[in-house]
Formats: structure tokens, C-alpha cells, sequence
């Protein structure tokens, strides 16, 4: 069966000549989204990589993270270009708690972002005997937990290639019947005033171990990285790459939250070298400490 002509289009009917293509208009869509993604990674959340291994063995070289912007309030670090005027100012701004992982932007490195752990808050006073933190003049718990190993890979990076040799790794460096070279190193568990939790490594003394006793300032906070021996934080002066003492509140630009996915070293920029350089276990870890309250 065939249609009715009457549906059938004229035989002479003229095609609709096609409309021209609104540049303008598609320019303002595309800045319009771009806009919106820079707004929501200003002020909600932003994924955040991890290039060194100060954060062992909690955080891996080649893990991904979310970052969230909200939980200290805003103010220039929260802006994902650090483009705005830097300064003491905050908005409904907030103080982190114990424990909590925070990514700093170093005045005067505004092309950089450090992550470290929170171990002092405002008033507090901080010192550092052995590697132990003195908090208020009370030693901050540290259980002995078993041995750690991690994967070598996931302690190396551009600026660190040689991961598990010298500076106090001697032995440490091990390869597993699996044929895996890790990273077998001492773990304690630290617990501070608020029951916030989370695992350290330390395993030579050296002379960021020993730190005379400082007060923090209101407005600023204290931080380490919990590769306790490999991190450059508010122990390490600025002319070492450090933070050169107690950090500004206003420095901080958000809290870590969760890691999204890991890679190992081999994954590169071809996608389809992703799949097979995904490390299990690591997707959906979260980063908040345990115990906090």
C-alpha cells in the first residue's frame, strides 16, 4: 500500500536554504559553560592530583582527587587560577579541624598547591620531639601499627625518581614473590585531642624531628604531611620549598575529600594505556580521618 500523493511533498517544492551558522552566539554558550565550570570548581569542588609522595602512606603518587571548596569558606586560594587579590580576606570563613587533609596555596607560589595534614589549630602550641608531636605540652598518641609496604611507584614522581634509596632507606627497599619492588617502611598511628586518626610513616631521624615549641597565631594553622620524613611543610623554611612556619587561614583553599581514581606511572596520554595502569583498591577512599568528632 502505498502512501497518499496528498502526503507526498510538490515535485517543484523549493528546499529550505539553510541558516547560517551564529558564531557569536555559539561563542557565548562555550564561555558561558566555561564560566560555570570555573565557578563550580571555585566554590564547590575541584579534582586535584597527587605529584609527590609527602602524603604516604595515605596518599600515592598518580592518585586523583575531589577537593572541596566550601567546608574553611572562600577566598583568593579557592579560586582555581589564584587570580584573585591575595590577601587576609575570607567569606563565612571557617576553621579546620584536627586531622583534616588541606590543599595550600604558598603565598608567593601561587602556581603551586600543597596538601598536608592539619596538626595544630589557632592558640595551640606545637613542638617536636623524636618525630612526636608535643601538642599543649602533651605528647600526641602514637601506636606502633606492622610494617607498611608501598609500591615503589607509588613514592616516585619527576622530582623524586629514585624513591626507597638513600637518606635512612637503606634495607627498606624489598621485592615481593609477586616480583613488585616496595617500600617497606615503619607505620604509627596518630591520634589527636579530637579522636581524629590516620596513619603515619617515619622511618630514619632527621633534623625536622626536633622542633622547639611555637604557638600558632589566631588565623593560622599548623601542618605536616604524613610522610613524615619527605615532607616539605610548616616545619621546613621557605628558602627549602617549605611553608616556613604556621599557615594563613586565608592560604588554605579547600578541604580533601576522596580519591576518585589512582594511575601508576604508566599511564600516559594515550587512554587506552589508562586501563591497564589503573591501580586497584584506591577509587573511593576517603580522605576524612577516622575518629573525628
Amino acid at each position: 500500500m502505498t502512501e497518499p500523493d496528498s502526503l507526498q511533498p510538490p515535485a517543484n517544492a523549493a528546499t529550505p536554504a539553510e541558516e547560517p551558522i551564529n558564531w557569536w552566539a555559539e561563542a557565548r554558550g562555550l564561555l558561558g559553560m566555561f564560566m560555570a565550570v570555573i565557578a563550580f570548581h571555585s566554590l564547590v569542588a575541584k579534582p586535584f592530583y597527587i605529584p609527590s609522595s609527602s602524603m604516604a602512606p595515605n596518599l600515592w603518587v598518580g592518585d586523583h582527587l575531589v577537593v572541596s571548596k566550601y567546608p574553611y569558606g572562600w577566598n583568593w586560594a579557592s579560586a582555581s587560577f589564584h587570580i584573585l587579590p591575595h590577601g587576609e580576606w575570607r567569606i563565612l570563613g571557617k576553621t579546620p579541624a584536627y586531622g583534616d587533609v588541606v590543599i595550600i596555596v604558598p603565598r608567593g607560589r601561587p602556581n603551586e598547591d600543597y596538601i598536608k595534614r592539619v596538626v595544630a589549630l589557632p592558640g595551640d602550641r606545637i613542638a617536636l620531639r623524636h618525630g612526636q608531636i608535643i601538642l599543649n605540652g602533651k605528647p600526641v598518641p602514637q601506636e606502633m601499627l606492622p610494617r607498611i609496604q608501598v609500591p615503589l611507584d607509588a613514592l616516585g614522581s619527576d622530582e623524586d625518581p629514585y624513591p626507597c634509596e638513600g637518606f635512612g632507606f637503606e634495607g627498606l627497599k624489598q621485592r615481593l614473590p609477586s616480583g613488585q619492588l616496595v617500600c617497606d617502611m615503619p607505620a604509627y598511628r596518630e591520634t589527636m585531642p579530637n579522636g581524629a586518626t590516620y596513619t603515619v610513616v617515619d622511618h630514619t631521624e632527621q633534623p625536622y624531628d626536633e622542633m622547639v615549641e611555637v604557638k600558632v597565631p589566631e588565623g593560622h594553622v599548623f601542618v605536616m604531611g604524613d610522610n613524615r620524613d619527605h615532607s616539605a611543610d610548616s616545619r621546613v623554611s621557605l628558602d627549602e620549598r617549605g611553608l616556613g612556619g604556621p599557615v594563613p587561614l586565608s592560604d588554605i583553599g579547600g578541604r580533601a575529600e576522596l580519591i576518585t581514581h589512582s594511575f601508576t606511572a604508566a599511564a600516559g596520554w594515550n587512554p587506552l594505556t589508562w586501563f591497564t595502569a589503573l591501580r586497584s583498591g584506591r577509587s573511593g577512599t576517603s580522605l576524612r580521618p577516622k575518629g573525628a568528632h
